[in-house]
C-alpha cells in the first residue's frame, strides 16, 4: 500500500504477489477494494497492482476540475507501471477501468503485453449517442454535488458499501472521466494487436452489444459471458470470473 504523487495529487496503490505484472483498475465510483476477491487467485502467478483512480477511495480528490480526464488518468496508469519497474504490463478494467484500459493501449500500446476488458464500452462513434451518455455523466455529477454520498446506496450492492471520503470527487470525475471527448477509442479497437480478453455477465444489459461489438472489432479478441451476473461480473460471479481469467492469462505465458 502506497502513494504516487501526481503533480500534487496523491494516487493510493497496492502490489500484491511476484510475476508478470497486471494492473487492475476499477470502475467509477467503486474503489480498488472490488478486486478483494481476486487478490489470491492472481497474486499468486502476477505482480498484481490495484489502485483507486482520483478522486475515488483513498487517493486523493482535487478541487480543479482540470485535474480529471481520459488523458491524466492514462498518465497515472503509465506513472504507476513506473512506480513499480514494469515496462510493460497485462492492463485490464472493469466498466471505466476497462474503457481507460483501452485509452491506455491507445496511447502507449508498447505498454501492454495484454488486455483485460470487463463489462465494458468502447465508447461512441456517433456524436449524438456519445452527447446522450454525457449527459448522464454531468447528471450523475449533479447528483453527486446535491445528495453527496448518499447517492451509492440507490447504486450496486458493491457500491453501496465502498468507502469515499467526500461526493465532490466523485461529481468531477463524472464530468472529466466518465464523459467522453471523441471516438478515438472505439476507432482504435481494430489497431489493438495483443491477446484481449472481452468478459460481460449475461444480465448486464448494456453493455452486452459492446462487448460483442469489441470481441468482433478487436482481432483475435475472445469473448466470455458469465451467466448469473451483471455489470460487476466479478463480484457477483467470483469463482467463474476467475474461472475465465486465468486461462487466458496463463496462454500468455508464452508470449513476449
Amino acid at each position: 500500500m502506497a502513494k504516487l504523487n501526481r503533480s500534487g495529487v496523491e494516487i493510493y496503490y497496492e502490489v500484491h504477489g511476484s510475476g508478470p505484472p497486471l494492473i487492475l483498475t476499477h470502475g467509477y465510483s467503486s474503489t480498488s477494494a472490488m478486486w478483494q476477491g481476486q487478490i489470491d487467485a492472481l497474486s499468486r502467478r502476477h505482480t498484481l497492482v490495484l489502485w483507486d483512480m482520483r478522486g475515488h477511495g483513498q487517493s486523493d480528490y482535487p478541487d480543479d476540475p482540470t485535474a480529471y480526464s481520459e488523458q491524466l488518468t492514462v498518465g497515472d496508469i503509465a506513472a504507476l507501471l513506473d512506480a513499480v519497474g514494469a515496462g510493460k504490463a497485462i492492463v485490464g478494467g472493469l466498466s471505466l477501468g476497462g474503457y481507460m484500459s483501452l485509452a491506455f493501449h491507445r496511447a502507449h500500446p508498447e505498454r501492454v503485453r495484454a488486455l483485460l476488458i470487463i463489462d465494458t464500452g468502447p465508447g461512441f462513434k456517433k456524436d449524438d449517442a456519445r452527447e446522450v451518455w454525457n449527459t448522464r455523466a454531468r447528471d450523475t455529477g449533479d447528483r453527486f454535488d446535491r445528495e453527496g454520498l448518499e447517492v451509492l446506496k440507490t447504486l450496486s450492492a458493491e457500491r453501496a458499501s465502498v468507502t469515499h471520503r467526500n461526493a465532490k470527487g466523485l461529481a468531477l470525475a463524472a464530468r472529466g472521466m466518465l464523459a467522453q471527448r471523441d471516438a478515438r477509442v472505439i476507432e482504435s479497437l481494430p489497431d489493438i494487436k495483443v491477446p484481449s480478453l472481452v468478459v460481460v455477465g449475461a444480465d448486464d444489459t448494456p453493455f452486452l452489444a459492446a462487448s460483442d461489438y469489441m470481441a468482433a472489432k478487436i482481432p483475435r479478441a475472445q469473448k466470455v459471458v458469465i451467466p448469473n451476473a451483471g455489470h460487476a461480473v466479478n463480484i457477483d460471479q467470483p469463482q467463474a470470473f476467475i474461472d475465465a481469467v486465468l486461462p487466458f492469462l496463463d496462454r500468455l505465458k508464452g508470449s513476449a
